[in-house]
């Protein structure tokens, strides 16, 4: 029984290992991590030889994915804040919600960038127009900035085309569209009541991290615009959401296709190109560098400066959230799914409860929303083959699930802390508490929704 239970009992003291080298010790993130992942994969009996593999291909596939769109949405970032498109944007959203609902604003524009965009790529894109927000009301930037969470982690757990809804989908052979249709109709309000409450109940619990001002320098610094030199809203609006807008068009033109793999040729082909993630926001950026800087009558080297202003801070940032892709690949690599998948086994329990558990599991051990949505389909798809059940439900139960208590072995995590300039245990009580509700309360959704259909 020890021996089976034991990657778990590692992955805990993995855990308290971490924690108390970066709050004890108070060593850095990143040494942190490497030392905690080398513990970890010697406890789970990876051999020697492979610990070192282990940690190279965690930080190559986790930076490999993100460290891009990261280096992009910096630059997208500071030029349309040192343009004042961003400032624009939020006096817009202030006058028409007024400052006693922009959190309502905030919402449903994460929401809708949020529906194409993945978690980190909207994150990045948004966490400049939180700040401005925040500054030009004289508010807590978590005030704002949890709503805007909320918002992009409903759809990055809940909403095709991410990868785990739609990979759930293909794998249970699940009609994407309905996902999609439930997903909205369950994740829109599921985002508006958690967004709205949230940040109220989350004051209460840790007041010191609404105080903090946020690492603003690794986004940009809020400058005060005259107005007349302010681009129009309009203009700024569409720079924002150029690389939504083309991710978005390439991903309607794959449904109707049904080229949901975006392999293609031709226009078509050329169309999934351009709505990569990767090269929408290459193109966002020279949009950028036209509406918020040549347009404006700005020098090359003058855009070109705020360019590399833009990316010199985010150095360590990058290695943290990569040090965490490291120590969830060493849990990969040392079976920890495997465990979970055992415990499972021959369980008789309703498949909508069982899928969001068995996520949830694999989720607050792997850390990977992905990979314990796609773990986790293993676990379910025996039982749903013989019973009667909607599958686009068990598809939002596994989404719901996987968005569970996001910790250390999460990037995500660490990317809220390090924005927010939050410490360990102010994360927690925000955006790991802000999660953990977010997939509780989505279950119970899914459950009421189950009940009336």
């Amino acid at each position: 029984m020890f021996e089976t239970i034991w990657p778990l009992i590692a992955v805990v003291i993995g855990v308290l290992i971490l924690l108390a080298l970066i709050m004890w010790f108070k060593l850095n993130t990143f040494i942190s991590l490497i030392i905690t992942s080398m513990i970890t994969g010697m406890m789970l009996g990876i051999p020697i030889d492979k610990i070192v593999e282990t940690i190279q291909k965690g930080m190559g596939d986790t930076l490999g994915s993100i460290a891009i769109i990261f280096g992009l949405g910096s630059i997208l970032g500071k030029l349309l804040s040192e343009g004042g498109g961003a400032t624009r944007i939020a006096d817009k959203l202030i006058n028409t919600f007024g400052a006693k609902y922009v959190a309502w604003a905030m919402i449903i524009a994460s929401f809708i960038i949020g529906i194409s965009l993945f978690l980190e790529v909207a994150f990045v894109l948004l966490v400049p127009l939180v700040f401005t927000l925040a500054k030009r009301m004289n508010i807590s930037n978590l005030k704002v900035g949890l709503p805007m969470a909320a918002a992009i982690a409903v759809t990055h757990g809940f909403l095709p085309p991410h990868p785990g809804p739609v990979a759930i989908s293909q794998a249970l052979n699940a009609n994407i569209g309905h996902v999609l249709m439930y997903g909205v109709i369950i994740g829109l309000p599921l985002a508006i009541i958690v967004g709205i409450l949230f940040p109220k109940i989350s004051y209460k619990l840790t007041p010191s991290a609404f105080s903090k001002e946020g690492n603003q320098e690794s986004i940009a610094e809020v400058h005060n615009i005259e107005e007349k030199s302010l681009p129009g809203f309009s203009i700024s609006l569409l720079t924002a959401l150029s690389p939504v807008i083309l991710m978005l068009f390439a991903t309607i033109v794959q449904l109707i296709t049904g080229h949901e793999n975006g392999k293609a040729s031709g226009i078509e082909g050329f169309i999934y190109f351009i709505g990569s993630s990767t090269t929408a926001m290459v193109m966002a950026v020279l949009i950028a560098i036209y509406t918020m800087g040549i347009r404006r009558n700005q020098s090359m080297n003058t855009i070109m400066e705020t360019v590399t202003e833009a990316i010199t801070p985010i150095a360590m940032l990058l290695l943290i959230i990569g040090g965490g892709g490291v120590f969830k690949q060493v849990l990969i690599n040392g079976g920890v799914g495997d465990t979970i998948s055992k415990l499972f086994h021959g369980s008789d329990m309703s498949p909508i409860f069982l899928a969001w558990l068995a996520a949830a599991l694999l989720r607050l051990a792997l850390g990977s929303t992905t990979v314990s949505a796609l773990s986790s389909v293993g676990i379910v798809l025996p039982l749903i083959q013989s019973v009667d059940v909607n599958i686009s439900l068990v598809v939002l139960a596994i989404g719901a699930g996987s968005i569970f208590c996001s910790h250390v072995n999460d990037a995500g995590f660490w990317m809220f802390k390090e924005y927010f300039g939050l410490t360990i245990k102010e994360t927690f009580l925000t955006w790991t508490l802000l999660e953990s509700v977010l997939s509780v309360l989505g279950l119970g959704f899914i459950l009421l929704v189950n009940v009336i259909i």
